[in-house]
């Protein structure tokens, strides 16, 4: 378990995807409306094997990929 933390300048559409290496969709940890400012979510990798997954958030204009190591 690990949360990610943002931050937002303006309100609008965000939504924040896990992907495995190979580009498949694992689990939606955003996925609506939500206000400027600071914003943290929790990922919670039960259920999923270790290896190299990649966040992705996308809110509005702005786009952003983190790479994260699941290491059960």
């Amino acid at each position: 378990e690990t949360i990610i933390k943002f931050s937002l300048p303006e309100a609008g559409f965000v939504k924040g995807v896990v992907y495995d290496i190979l580009g498949r969709e694992v689990r939606t940890l955003l996925n609506g409306e939500m206000n400027p400012g600071n914003h943290e979510v929790k990922f919670d990798a039960k259920g999923i094997a270790s290896g190299v997954y990649i966040f992705r958030l996308e809110a509005g204009r702005y786009s952003s990929a983190i790479k994260m190591v699941v290491n059960k």
